[in-house]
């Protein structure tokens, strides 16, 4: 039971990781106008968590040595998903959070 707890406490941090990295190269790109009026927000968030979570995933078997199955490069694009949900919904959140407490 260790074991569980210890892989999933693993996977939550990776998400939240992911999450943040691909929250903030959003909202750098939203800063250039070209880009932020030809693609929408949520395919930015889509695609920058599909490219981003595979390649972090096999960056981090690489250097810790572990061989990359096919079923672990599957479920990394289902991380992507989670973490583009986590991405969308959680930033909308926060910035929610600071208009109420940042008073202009």
């Amino acid at each position: 039971m260790t074991n569980f707890t210890a892989d999933v406490s693993k996977i939550v941090v990776y998400i939240g990781g992911m999450a943040f990295i691909v929250s903030v190269i959003t909202e750098a790109l939203k800063k250039w106008t070209w880009f932020d009026l030809r693609v929408p927000t949520a395919l930015t968030v889509i695609l920058l968590s599909l490219i981003l979570c595979p390649v972090s995933l096999l960056g981090l078997m690489a250097y810790y040595g572990v061989t990359a199955e096919w079923y672990m490069v599957f479920a990394s694009f289902i991380a992507a998903f989670v973490v583009a949900l986590v991405s969308m919904d959680g930033w909308e959140r926060v910035t929610e959070l600071a208009d109420r407490l940042i008073r202009k």
